[in-house]
């Protein structure tokens, strides 16, 4: 579990910075707090991080259930892509918001594809009655 421990804090990190990028364009824009409209690039960079702790909301829990029943390595892989696909979001979505759809798939899938193995996971567990 080491590795999801690693891609855990590498996620948290991503979204630590993205958080200090939102605080960057609020001076250079002159978007006083607690604003949250203003420079569309303040705006820009506001909706990726939220974005982000949308994505994190299921993220997390579900990297976490599929380590801990299915694969930590897999688990950790696929946090890896996680990672990358939501630097290609941000750094997309900041530059052209409509070019932000592989970045949105490379952090959609990993999720998504965690969330389906764990439900394969539970319903087998349970139908074998290895779940109580």
């Amino acid at each position: 579990m080491p590795f999801v421990a690693l891609v855990t804090i590498l996620a948290l990190g991503q979204f630590f910075w993205l958080a200090a990028l939102v605080a960057r364009a609020r001076v250079r824009y002159g978007v006083a707090a607690p604003a949250t409209t203003g420079h569309e690039v303040f705006e820009r960079h506001f909706r990726v991080q939220m974005n982000t702790l949308e994505q994190l909301l299921l993220f997390l829990p579900t990297l976490w259930i599929f380590a801990s029943y299915i694969s930590p390595l897999w688990a950790a892989a696929l946090g890896v892509v996680f990672v990358i696909g939501r630097a290609i979001y941000a750094t997309s979505y900041v530059r052209d918001p409509k070019s932000r759809s592989l970045g949105f798939g490379l952090t959609a899938f990993p999720t998504f594809a965690m969330m389906i193995g764990v439900v394969i996971w539970a319903v087998r567990a349970i139908l074998l009655g290895a779940a109580w």
